[in-house]
């Protein structure tokens, strides 16, 4: 079946920028190749919708605009009124999801059940506003976007060694139609639709958004022209649908404006939010690059008050996968799994990074004495860890995972569980506990969920609401 578009799809709200307390906005859209759509009506004037791209059966529009920081306002467009809380000066309500699909089947599957936690968030929105929607990655698995052309559909197994110039021109067409397809369809679902246009959204990248273990596959693989042809393809719609921009035309909040990496930061009264990359400079060995240390040393050395929120895709504090890593050698069944566990922070090969990271996370804190939070995705489980930094500080790992992959086995969750009993110190002195949920008997929850952030009297709260158990206590992060 031909993939067409058959109504506007959007507008898909991103947060650009805070500058002098304006909210700097773009509005996505997704047309037929012959549609435009109608203009954005705010409080900064009208603003027309440019084409972002064009593909054989879309195109896609953005609009950038401007609305108020510092209360409630909304927007036109296409004669109805989006309502957009707005407020980043007092109390605050964000949310927090990621895991938005599978690996396989994803577009097959039935709407109100892949959905039916998207659903409960804008039911949430709808009882109390959201200012922000966090998404800490994979949020579009790209997984299946190799099959059906010669040069890549078994990949990553086997692919095609020396393509012709002719034959990576024709897989790179293949792979952006691919790509537009399963944005489209995440997008005009009804349940994300709704609370996107109303809600603006910042977006993070991990493996899935460019194919499952990015960073963590085999050199031979990841450089090969079939590699860099899916990362550039990947990359590039990344940057269309997940951050309403183009190579060279970056908002102003990412770091490095010509884009060697894609990690950026936002700074509002008595908040940061920081979410370094993890994919664009990845190796087998090295989880960030120069360009990712580079910013995030120039934001330890930043002066700030208030509250840090670190957007760490996959969790910053956890167990000792490493011991799993070993069984694997020894296991030849579980070898399979080798790029999920050598994917997070915790595997043996990255743990002089994981220090390194651990080190500036903790003098980040101390510098000002504020309060930070890492917020994690990746494992489609929910869970929660601490670790003192000193001096009364302790950093606080929230891991809000997946809000619509199917939760695994809870076995697997017992079994990270023990593994958490044998607790972590990769920094002498700085103990990592893995902390139960409010409410719960088990430290990692078998459940799809999401997370609530919220800020009332100065004070910073998390909430998560998980599909059976529904929402926990609040808990307070002091």
């Amino acid at each position: 079946m031909v993939f067409r578009i058959t109504s506007t799809i959007g507008p898909v709200l991103f947060l650009d920028d805070i500058e002098n307390g304006v909210l700097r906005l773009s509005a996505l859209f997704i047309t037929a190749p012959d549609q435009q759509p109608p203009p954005i009506e705010g409080a900064s004037g009208t603003a027309a919708a440019m084409p972002l791209a064009r593909y054989d059966h879309a195109t896609v529009w953005r609009a950038r605009f401007s609305l108020p920081g510092d209360r409630a306002s909304s927007y036109r467009w296409n004669g109805e009124s989006f309502r957009v809380a707005g407020d980043f000066t007092g109390d605050l309500r964000l949310a927090y999801v990621s895991c938005n699909g599978e690996e396989v089947g994803d577009m097959a599957r039935e709407g109100s059940e892949r959905n039916a936690m998207w659903a409960r968030l804008r039911e949430n929105h709808r009882r109390q506003p959201l200012a922000l929607l966090l998404h800490g990655g994979d949020q579009v698995y790209a997984d299946e976007v190799t099959q059906g052309h010669d040069l890549s559909h078994d990949w990553p197994a086997r692919f095609a060694r020396d393509p012709a110039p002719a034959a990576l021109d024709d897989l790179r067409q293949h792979l952006r139609e691919r790509f537009v397809e399963r944005y489209s369809a995440l997008y005009a679902a009804p349940e994300f639709a709704w609370l996107a246009a109303r809600v603006p959204s910042l977006m993070q990248w991990d493996d899935h958004d460019i194919c499952d273990g990015w960073g963590s596959l085999r050199r031979s693989r990841a450089e090969s022209a079939v590699g860099q042809t899916l990362f550039a393809v990947a990359r590039e719609n990344f940057l269309i649908f997940q951050q309403a921009a183009t190579e060279n035309d970056l908002p102003a909040r990412f770091a490095d404006p010509a884009g060697q990496h894609l990690g950026w930061g936002i700074h509002a009264p008595e908040l940061r939010i920081l979410a370094p990359d993890f994919r664009s400079e990845r190796t087998r060995r090295d989880i960030m690059g120069p360009g990712g240390w580079a910013m995030m040393q120039a934001e330890a050395e930043r002066r700030m008050q208030g509250h840090t929120l670190l957007m760490s895709s996959v969790p910053l504090l956890g167990p000792r996968l490493s011991l799993l890593e070993a069984l694997m050698v020894v296991i030849p069944r579980m070898q399979k799994y080798e790029d999920d566990l050598r994917d997070q922070w915790q595997s043996r090969a990255h743990r002089d990074e994981w220090k390194r990271i651990l080190r500036l996370v903790r003098d980040m804190a101390r510098r000002d004495g504020h309060d930070l939070t890492a917020v994690s995705g990746e494992i489609h489980l929910a869970t929660r860890a601490v670790m003192d930094l000193g001096g009364g500080l302790n950093l606080h790992q929230l891991v809000a995972s997946g809000i619509a992959h199917r939760a695994p086995p809870k076995a697997w969750a017992r079994t990270l569980g023990a593994l958490a009993w044998l607790g972590e110190d990769p920094l002498p002195g700085h103990h990592i506990r893995t902390e139960r949920l409010p409410g719960q008997r088990a430290r990692y929850v078998a459940e799809r969920n999401y997370l609530l952030l919220e800020r009332e009297s100065g004070i910073w709260r998390a909430c998560w609401d998980l599909e059976e158990s529904g929402p926990t206590e609040p808990l307070a992060l002091r």
